[in-house]
Protein backbone atom coordinates (compact mmCIF):
# COMPACT_ATOMS: atom_id res chain seq x y z
CA UNK A 1 0.00 0.00 0.00
CA UNK A 2 1.28 3.50 -0.77
CA UNK A 3 2.44 5.69 2.11
CA UNK A 4 -0.03 8.19 3.64
CA UNK A 5 2.09 11.08 2.34
CA UNK A 6 1.96 9.74 -1.22
CA UNK A 7 -1.78 9.22 -0.88
CA UNK A 8 -2.23 12.82 0.25
CA UNK A 9 -0.37 14.06 -2.84
CA UNK A 10 -2.62 12.01 -5.08
CA UNK A 11 -5.83 13.28 -3.51
CA UNK A 12 -7.38 16.40 -4.98
CA UNK A 13 -10.51 16.57 -2.87
CA UNK A 14 -9.82 16.31 0.90
CA UNK A 15 -13.33 16.46 2.25
CA UNK A 16 -15.96 14.07 3.47
CA UNK A 17 -18.23 12.92 0.68
CA UNK A 18 -21.93 13.64 0.80
CA UNK A 19 -24.56 11.86 -1.22
CA UNK A 20 -28.27 12.15 -1.88
CA UNK A 21 -30.23 8.94 -1.67
CA UNK A 22 -32.50 8.73 -4.68
CA UNK A 23 -34.32 5.54 -3.84
CA UNK A 24 -34.04 1.90 -2.92
CA UNK A 25 -33.27 -0.69 -5.52
CA UNK A 26 -34.12 -4.39 -5.47
CA UNK A 27 -32.45 -7.04 -3.31
CA UNK A 28 -30.81 -4.80 -0.74
CA UNK A 29 -29.39 -2.06 -2.97
CA UNK A 30 -29.80 1.73 -2.91
CA UNK A 31 -29.59 4.05 -5.92
CA UNK A 32 -27.49 7.08 -4.97
CA UNK A 33 -27.00 10.38 -6.81
CA UNK A 34 -23.39 11.55 -7.04
CA UNK A 35 -24.22 15.18 -7.85
CA UNK A 36 -23.30 16.43 -4.38
CA UNK A 37 -19.81 14.96 -4.65
CA UNK A 38 -18.64 17.95 -6.66
CA UNK A 39 -20.39 20.67 -4.63
CA UNK A 40 -18.60 22.58 -1.84
CA UNK A 41 -19.53 21.52 1.68
CA UNK A 42 -19.21 24.95 3.27
CA UNK A 43 -22.77 25.50 4.53
CA UNK A 44 -23.84 24.37 7.97
CA UNK A 45 -27.13 22.48 8.09
CA UNK A 46 -28.79 21.63 11.42
CA UNK A 47 -32.27 20.83 10.14
CA UNK A 48 -31.94 17.09 10.79
CA UNK A 49 -31.05 17.36 14.50
CA UNK A 50 -33.66 15.55 16.61
CA UNK A 51 -32.43 15.14 20.21
CA UNK A 52 -34.79 13.46 22.65
CA UNK A 53 -36.75 16.10 24.60
CA UNK A 54 -36.68 14.29 27.96
CA UNK A 55 -32.90 14.48 28.56
CA UNK A 56 -30.04 16.95 28.83
CA UNK A 57 -28.72 17.32 25.28
CA UNK A 58 -26.13 19.46 23.49
CA UNK A 59 -25.46 19.83 19.74
CA UNK A 60 -22.65 17.76 18.27
CA UNK A 61 -20.79 18.68 15.08
CA UNK A 62 -17.84 17.54 12.99
CA UNK A 63 -14.55 19.11 14.00
CA UNK A 64 -13.55 20.04 10.42
CA UNK A 65 -17.04 20.86 9.13
CA UNK A 66 -18.71 24.27 8.62
CA UNK A 67 -20.81 23.85 11.80
CA UNK A 68 -17.69 23.66 13.98
CA UNK A 69 -17.31 26.72 16.24
CA UNK A 70 -13.51 26.26 16.22
CA UNK A 71 -12.54 25.02 12.78
CA UNK A 72 -9.09 23.57 12.25
CA UNK A 73 -6.37 25.86 10.94
CA UNK A 74 -5.41 23.28 8.34
CA UNK A 75 -7.56 21.07 6.14
CA UNK A 76 -7.11 17.37 6.80
CA UNK A 77 -7.02 15.17 3.72
CA UNK A 78 -8.48 11.70 3.54
CA UNK A 79 -5.19 9.83 3.81
CA UNK A 80 -4.01 11.88 6.79
CA UNK A 81 -7.28 11.25 8.61
CA UNK A 82 -7.03 7.51 7.95
CA UNK A 83 -3.42 7.43 9.10
CA UNK A 84 -4.35 9.03 12.41
CA UNK A 85 -7.39 6.79 12.79
CA UNK A 86 -5.31 3.67 12.18
CA UNK A 87 -2.77 4.82 14.76
CA UNK A 88 -5.55 5.42 17.26
CA UNK A 89 -7.18 2.03 16.64
CA UNK A 90 -3.87 0.20 16.90
CA UNK A 91 -3.13 1.95 20.15
CA UNK A 92 -6.52 1.30 21.73
CA UNK A 93 -6.33 -2.39 20.88
CA UNK A 94 -2.88 -2.57 22.44
CA UNK A 95 -4.14 -1.14 25.72
CA UNK A 96 -4.76 -4.65 26.99
CA UNK A 97 -2.80 -7.50 25.41
CA UNK A 98 -2.99 -11.04 26.68
CA UNK A 99 0.38 -12.58 27.50
CA UNK A 100 1.22 -16.26 27.35
CA UNK A 101 0.34 -16.73 31.03
CA UNK A 102 -3.08 -15.20 30.39
CA UNK A 103 -2.38 -12.03 32.36
CA UNK A 104 -3.11 -8.62 30.95
CA UNK A 105 -0.32 -6.13 30.29
CA UNK A 106 -1.17 -2.42 30.33
CA UNK A 107 1.15 -0.15 28.30
CA UNK A 108 2.61 2.90 30.02
CA UNK A 109 0.80 5.54 27.94
CA UNK A 110 -2.77 5.91 29.04
CA UNK A 111 -4.66 7.68 26.26
CA UNK A 112 -5.25 7.38 22.56
CA UNK A 113 -4.51 9.72 19.68
CA UNK A 114 -6.29 13.01 20.44
CA UNK A 115 -5.68 14.47 16.99
CA UNK A 116 -7.73 11.69 15.38
CA UNK A 117 -10.93 12.72 17.19
CA UNK A 118 -13.57 14.16 14.88
CA UNK A 119 -16.59 15.44 16.82
CA UNK A 120 -16.94 18.40 19.16
CA UNK A 121 -19.58 19.75 21.55
CA UNK A 122 -20.01 23.13 23.26
CA UNK A 123 -20.28 23.19 27.04
CA UNK A 124 -20.26 25.85 29.74
CA UNK A 125 -17.64 25.69 32.49
CA UNK A 126 -17.56 27.73 35.69
CA UNK A 127 -19.82 30.35 37.28
CA UNK A 128 -20.65 32.40 35.33
CA UNK A 129 -20.45 29.73 32.61
CA UNK A 130 -17.72 30.20 30.01
CA UNK A 131 -18.24 28.44 26.66
CA UNK A 132 -15.77 25.64 25.92
CA UNK A 133 -15.46 23.69 22.65
CA UNK A 134 -14.28 20.18 23.52
CA UNK A 135 -13.61 16.99 21.62
CA UNK A 136 -15.92 14.08 22.45
CA UNK A 137 -14.28 10.71 23.12
CA UNK A 138 -15.67 7.36 24.25
CA UNK A 139 -12.05 6.13 24.43
CA UNK A 140 -11.05 8.58 27.19
CA UNK A 141 -12.17 9.10 30.78
CA UNK A 142 -10.64 12.26 32.23
CA UNK A 143 -12.04 15.52 30.86
CA UNK A 144 -9.83 18.60 30.70
CA UNK A 145 -9.52 22.12 29.33
CA UNK A 146 -6.60 24.50 28.97
CA UNK A 147 -6.43 26.93 31.89
CA UNK A 148 -5.01 30.38 32.50
CA UNK A 149 -2.22 31.26 33.21
CA UNK A 150 -0.53 29.31 30.45
CA UNK A 151 1.78 30.84 27.86
CA UNK A 152 2.40 29.67 24.30
CA UNK A 153 5.32 27.53 25.45
CA UNK A 154 3.05 25.30 27.51
CA UNK A 155 -0.37 25.60 25.86
CA UNK A 156 -1.32 25.30 22.19
CA UNK A 157 -3.28 28.08 20.40
CA UNK A 158 -7.06 27.89 20.66
CA UNK A 159 -9.84 30.07 19.28
CA UNK A 160 -11.50 30.79 22.63
CA UNK A 161 -9.81 32.53 25.58
CA UNK A 162 -8.20 30.16 28.08
CA UNK A 163 -10.46 29.18 30.97
CA UNK A 164 -9.61 31.39 33.96
CA UNK A 165 -10.42 29.57 37.24
CA UNK A 166 -9.89 32.76 39.26
CA UNK A 167 -12.97 34.30 37.65
CA UNK A 168 -15.29 31.43 38.62
CA UNK A 169 -17.05 31.42 41.99
CA UNK A 170 -17.47 27.63 41.90
CA UNK A 171 -13.92 26.54 41.02
CA UNK A 172 -12.00 24.53 43.63
CA UNK A 173 -8.81 22.46 43.26
CA UNK A 174 -9.10 18.93 44.65
CA UNK A 175 -6.81 18.49 47.68
CA UNK A 176 -3.89 16.14 47.48
CA UNK A 177 -4.49 13.11 49.69
CA UNK A 178 -8.27 13.27 49.27
CA UNK A 179 -10.29 10.22 48.26
CA UNK A 180 -10.80 11.66 44.78
CA UNK A 181 -7.07 12.16 44.34
CA UNK A 182 -6.36 8.61 45.52
CA UNK A 183 -8.86 7.28 42.97
CA UNK A 184 -7.11 9.30 40.28
CA UNK A 185 -3.78 7.77 41.29
CA UNK A 186 -5.18 4.22 41.23
CA UNK A 187 -6.64 4.83 37.77
CA UNK A 188 -3.17 5.84 36.52
CA UNK A 189 -4.05 9.48 35.82
CA UNK A 190 -2.35 10.87 38.92
CA UNK A 191 0.73 13.09 38.82
CA UNK A 192 1.52 13.47 42.51
CA UNK A 193 0.91 16.73 44.33
CA UNK A 194 1.32 20.26 42.98
CA UNK A 195 1.48 23.77 44.47
CA UNK A 196 3.64 22.86 47.47
CA UNK A 197 1.91 19.53 47.92
CA UNK A 198 -1.57 20.91 48.52
CA UNK A 199 -3.36 20.18 45.22
CA UNK A 200 -3.98 16.96 43.29
CA UNK A 201 -2.01 16.77 40.07
CA UNK A 202 -3.10 14.87 36.95
CA UNK A 203 -1.31 13.71 33.82
CA UNK A 204 -2.53 11.99 30.66
CA UNK A 205 -0.30 10.95 27.76
CA UNK A 206 -1.94 10.06 24.47
CA UNK A 207 -0.83 7.62 21.80
CA UNK A 208 -0.44 10.34 19.17
CA UNK A 209 2.16 12.22 21.22
CA UNK A 210 -0.22 14.68 22.89
CA UNK A 211 -0.17 15.13 26.64
CA UNK A 212 -1.80 17.25 29.30
CA UNK A 213 -0.83 17.95 32.90
CA UNK A 214 -2.32 20.24 35.52
CA UNK A 215 -4.54 20.33 38.60
CA UNK A 216 -7.45 17.96 39.15
CA UNK A 217 -10.34 20.26 40.05
CA UNK A 218 -14.03 20.69 40.83
CA UNK A 219 -16.23 23.03 38.80
CA UNK A 220 -19.79 23.62 37.61
CA UNK A 221 -20.48 22.16 34.15
CA UNK A 222 -23.39 23.62 32.20
CA UNK A 223 -25.01 21.49 29.49
CA UNK A 224 -28.06 23.70 29.00
CA UNK A 225 -29.36 26.86 30.70
CA UNK A 226 -31.30 24.76 33.21
CA UNK A 227 -28.91 21.77 33.41
CA UNK A 228 -25.88 22.39 35.61
CA UNK A 229 -23.69 19.62 36.98
CA UNK A 230 -22.15 20.73 40.27
CA UNK A 231 -18.71 19.58 41.43
CA UNK A 232 -17.72 18.11 38.08
CA UNK A 233 -14.20 16.70 38.35
CA UNK A 234 -11.94 17.74 35.48
CA UNK A 235 -8.35 18.57 34.65
CA UNK A 236 -7.35 22.23 34.63
CA UNK A 237 -4.48 21.95 32.17
CA UNK A 238 -1.41 24.16 32.54
CA UNK A 239 0.98 22.21 30.33
CA UNK A 240 -0.11 20.65 27.03
CA UNK A 241 2.01 19.25 24.23
CA UNK A 242 1.84 17.38 20.94
CA UNK A 243 -0.33 17.75 17.81
CA UNK A 244 -3.31 19.74 19.11
CA UNK A 245 -5.34 22.22 17.10
CA UNK A 246 -7.90 24.88 18.02
CA UNK A 247 -10.17 22.99 20.44
CA UNK A 248 -10.36 23.96 24.14
CA UNK A 249 -10.11 20.49 25.68
CA UNK A 250 -11.62 17.02 25.79
CA UNK A 251 -14.79 15.43 27.19
CA UNK A 252 -14.25 11.86 28.40
CA UNK A 253 -17.18 9.45 27.93
CA UNK A 254 -15.42 6.20 28.88
CA UNK A 255 -16.36 3.85 31.71
CA UNK A 256 -13.85 4.79 34.43
CA UNK A 257 -14.80 6.90 37.50
CA UNK A 258 -13.33 10.10 36.02
CA UNK A 259 -15.68 10.14 33.01
CA UNK A 260 -18.76 12.34 32.64
CA UNK A 261 -21.26 9.41 32.50
CA UNK A 262 -19.90 7.82 35.69
CA UNK A 263 -19.72 11.13 37.56
CA UNK A 264 -23.37 11.86 36.70
CA UNK A 265 -24.61 8.30 37.27
CA UNK A 266 -26.72 9.28 40.29
CA UNK A 267 -28.69 11.72 38.17
CA UNK A 268 -28.65 9.95 34.79
CA UNK A 269 -28.01 6.29 35.64
CA UNK A 270 -24.64 6.25 33.87
CA UNK A 271 -26.43 6.25 30.50
CA UNK A 272 -25.71 8.54 27.57
CA UNK A 273 -26.27 8.62 23.84
CA UNK A 274 -25.16 10.49 20.76
CA UNK A 275 -26.00 10.74 17.09
CA UNK A 276 -23.26 11.46 14.56
CA UNK A 277 -24.52 13.35 11.49
CA UNK A 278 -24.41 11.70 8.07
CA UNK A 279 -22.03 14.33 6.63
CA UNK A 280 -19.56 16.83 8.09
CA UNK A 281 -21.85 19.75 7.22
CA UNK A 282 -24.64 18.41 9.43
CA UNK A 283 -25.23 18.33 13.18
CA UNK A 284 -26.11 15.65 15.70
CA UNK A 285 -26.40 15.59 19.48
CA UNK A 286 -24.95 14.25 22.73
CA UNK A 287 -27.42 13.49 25.53
CA UNK A 288 -27.13 12.27 29.12
CA UNK A 289 -29.49 9.67 30.52
CA UNK A 290 -31.74 7.12 28.85
CA UNK A 291 -35.01 8.20 27.22
CA UNK A 292 -38.19 7.37 29.10
CA UNK A 293 -39.42 5.48 26.04
CA UNK A 294 -36.92 3.14 24.35
CA UNK A 295 -39.40 1.46 22.01
CA UNK A 296 -37.53 2.80 18.97
CA UNK A 297 -34.25 1.14 19.96
CA UNK A 298 -32.80 -2.30 19.33
CA UNK A 299 -30.49 -3.54 22.10
CA UNK A 300 -27.49 -5.85 22.26
CA UNK A 301 -25.55 -6.83 25.40
CA UNK A 302 -22.58 -4.57 26.22
CA UNK A 303 -19.61 -5.31 28.48
CA UNK A 304 -16.17 -3.89 29.30
CA UNK A 305 -13.09 -4.66 27.23
CA UNK A 306 -11.16 -7.19 29.34
CA UNK A 307 -9.76 -5.32 32.39
CA UNK A 308 -9.98 -1.90 30.70
CA UNK A 309 -13.01 -0.18 32.19
CA UNK A 310 -12.72 2.69 29.70
CA UNK A 311 -13.86 0.81 26.60
CA UNK A 312 -17.32 -0.55 25.72
CA UNK A 313 -17.49 -3.95 24.02
CA UNK A 314 -20.25 -5.67 22.00
CA UNK A 315 -20.34 -8.98 20.13
CA UNK A 316 -20.70 -9.05 16.36
CA UNK A 317 -22.12 -12.32 15.02
CA UNK A 318 -22.69 -11.72 11.31
CA UNK A 319 -22.55 -9.39 8.30
CA UNK A 320 -24.73 -9.12 5.21
CA UNK A 321 -24.07 -7.30 1.92
CA UNK A 322 -26.82 -6.57 -0.58
CA UNK A 323 -29.31 -8.52 1.53
CA UNK A 324 -27.19 -11.69 1.53
CA UNK A 325 -25.67 -13.09 4.70
CA UNK A 326 -21.93 -13.73 4.42
CA UNK A 327 -20.57 -17.12 5.37
CA UNK A 328 -18.37 -16.22 8.35
CA UNK A 329 -17.82 -18.64 11.26
CA UNK A 330 -18.96 -17.11 14.54
CA UNK A 331 -15.64 -17.91 16.19
CA UNK A 332 -14.07 -15.24 13.98
CA UNK A 333 -15.87 -12.61 16.09
CA UNK A 334 -15.05 -14.06 19.51
CA UNK A 335 -12.72 -11.16 20.35
CA UNK A 336 -15.64 -8.73 20.37
CA UNK A 337 -15.92 -5.20 18.95
CA UNK A 338 -15.06 -1.98 20.76
CA UNK A 339 -17.51 0.85 20.04
CA UNK A 340 -15.41 3.94 19.38
CA UNK A 341 -16.62 7.36 18.23
CA UNK A 342 -13.02 8.52 17.68
CA UNK A 343 -11.93 5.98 15.07
CA UNK A 344 -13.07 6.50 11.49
CA UNK A 345 -13.12 3.00 9.99
CA UNK A 346 -14.64 -0.18 11.32
CA UNK A 347 -11.92 -2.79 11.80
CA UNK A 348 -12.83 -6.45 11.36
CA UNK A 349 -10.84 -9.67 11.91
CA UNK A 350 -9.06 -10.84 8.77
CA UNK A 351 -11.56 -13.47 7.64
CA UNK A 352 -14.57 -11.20 8.16
CA UNK A 353 -12.92 -8.28 6.40
CA UNK A 354 -11.87 -10.32 3.36
CA UNK A 355 -15.40 -11.76 3.03
CA UNK A 356 -16.96 -8.30 3.29
CA UNK A 357 -14.52 -6.74 0.84
CA UNK A 358 -15.01 -9.52 -1.69
CA UNK A 359 -18.82 -9.32 -1.53
CA UNK A 360 -18.84 -5.52 -1.70
CA UNK A 361 -16.48 -5.44 -4.69
CA UNK A 362 -18.60 -8.02 -6.49
CA UNK A 363 -21.72 -5.94 -5.87
CA UNK A 364 -19.92 -2.81 -7.14
CA UNK A 365 -18.24 -4.47 -10.12
CA UNK A 366 -19.82 -2.00 -12.56
CA UNK A 367 -17.64 0.83 -11.22
CA UNK A 368 -13.85 1.21 -11.64
CA UNK A 369 -11.61 0.84 -8.61
CA UNK A 370 -8.94 3.39 -7.72
CA UNK A 371 -5.94 1.16 -6.94
CA UNK A 372 -3.66 3.92 -5.68
CA UNK A 373 -6.03 5.54 -3.18
CA UNK A 374 -7.01 2.97 -0.55
CA UNK A 375 -7.97 -0.68 -0.34
CA UNK A 376 -11.46 -0.42 -1.88
CA UNK A 377 -12.12 3.00 -3.45
CA UNK A 378 -14.11 3.89 -6.55
CA UNK A 379 -13.98 6.39 -9.38
CA UNK A 380 -17.55 7.64 -9.86
CA UNK A 381 -16.58 10.35 -12.35
CA UNK A 382 -19.08 10.45 -15.22
CA UNK A 383 -21.84 8.64 -13.28
CA UNK A 384 -25.02 10.49 -12.37
CA UNK A 385 -26.18 7.67 -10.12
CA UNK A 386 -24.53 4.64 -8.55
CA UNK A 387 -26.14 1.56 -7.03
CA UNK A 388 -24.69 0.77 -3.60
CA UNK A 389 -25.37 -2.46 -1.68
CA UNK A 390 -26.80 -2.25 1.79
CA UNK A 391 -24.49 -3.46 4.57
CA UNK A 392 -25.98 -4.80 7.81
CA UNK A 393 -24.25 -5.82 11.03
CA UNK A 394 -25.79 -8.47 13.29
CA UNK A 395 -24.95 -8.44 16.99
CA UNK A 396 -25.54 -10.89 19.83
CA UNK A 397 -29.20 -11.21 20.72
CA UNK A 398 -30.13 -11.30 17.03
CA UNK A 399 -30.02 -7.49 16.61
CA UNK A 400 -29.41 -6.51 12.98
CA UNK A 401 -28.48 -2.90 12.23
CA UNK A 402 -28.73 -1.56 8.67
CA UNK A 403 -26.00 1.00 8.10
CA UNK A 404 -26.91 4.29 6.46
CA UNK A 405 -26.41 4.17 2.68
CA UNK A 406 -24.18 5.59 1.49
CA UNK A 407 -22.76 7.70 4.36
CA UNK A 408 -22.52 4.85 6.85
CA UNK A 409 -20.79 2.57 4.34
CA UNK A 410 -18.66 4.80 2.09
CA UNK A 411 -16.22 7.54 3.03
CA UNK A 412 -14.77 9.67 0.24
CA UNK A 413 -15.88 6.94 -2.22
CA UNK A 414 -14.04 4.25 -0.21
CA UNK A 415 -15.40 1.29 1.76
CA UNK A 416 -15.28 2.38 5.41
CA UNK A 417 -13.85 -0.89 6.73
CA UNK A 418 -10.35 -2.26 7.38
CA UNK A 419 -8.82 -5.38 8.91
CA UNK A 420 -7.97 -5.49 12.62
CA UNK A 421 -5.68 -8.50 12.60
CA UNK A 422 -6.00 -12.25 13.18
CA UNK A 423 -9.35 -13.94 13.74
CA UNK A 424 -10.55 -13.97 17.36
CA UNK A 425 -8.75 -10.64 17.92
CA UNK A 426 -10.72 -7.62 19.08
CA UNK A 427 -12.21 -5.38 16.40
CA UNK A 428 -13.70 -1.90 16.43
CA UNK A 429 -16.89 -0.19 15.24
CA UNK A 430 -15.80 3.18 13.82
CA UNK A 431 -17.74 6.40 13.57
CA UNK A 432 -18.66 6.13 9.87
CA UNK A 433 -20.79 3.04 10.56
CA UNK A 434 -22.47 4.89 13.45
CA UNK A 435 -23.67 7.84 11.35
CA UNK A 436 -27.38 8.77 11.69
CA UNK A 437 -27.85 6.15 14.43
CA UNK A 438 -28.58 7.15 18.00
CA UNK A 439 -26.10 5.07 19.99
CA UNK A 440 -27.49 4.58 23.51
CA UNK A 441 -24.92 3.39 26.05
CA UNK A 442 -27.10 1.95 28.81
CA UNK A 443 -24.20 1.13 31.13
CA UNK A 444 -26.36 0.26 34.13
CA UNK A 445 -28.43 -2.11 32.02
CA UNK A 446 -25.37 -3.64 30.35
CA UNK A 447 -26.64 -2.98 26.84
CA UNK A 448 -26.08 -0.82 23.74
CA UNK A 449 -29.07 0.54 21.86
CA UNK A 450 -29.43 1.55 18.20
CA UNK A 451 -32.10 3.93 16.89
CA UNK A 452 -32.16 4.54 13.16
CA UNK A 453 -32.58 7.94 11.51
CA UNK A 454 -31.98 9.97 14.69
CA UNK A 455 -30.06 12.81 13.00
Amino acid sequence: MASPLFLCILLIICSYGAYIVAGAGPHGFVVVSTSSLFQPKDVCSTSAVTPRPDRAAVPLVHRHGPCSPSQSTTETCFAQALHRSHARADYIMSRATTQEDGKVSIPAHLGDSVDSLEYVVKLGLGTPAVEQVVLMDTGSDLSWVQCKPCNSSFCYPQKDPLFDPTKSSTYAPIPCGSALCKTLQSDRFGNGCTNNGTQCGYRVEYGGGSKTTGVYSNEALTLAPDVVIKNFHFGCGYHQGGPNDKYDGLLGLGGSPESLPVQTSNAYGGAFSYCLPSVSSGAGFLALGAPSNTSGFMFTPMTRFMHESTFYLVRLTGISVGGKQLSIPRKVFEGGMIIDCGSILTRLPDTAYEKLKSAFRAAMAAYPLLPDKYDTCYNFTGYNNVTVPRVALTFSGGVTVDLDVPNGVLLDDCLAFADSGPDDYVGMIGNVNQRTLEMLYDVGGGRLGFRAGAC
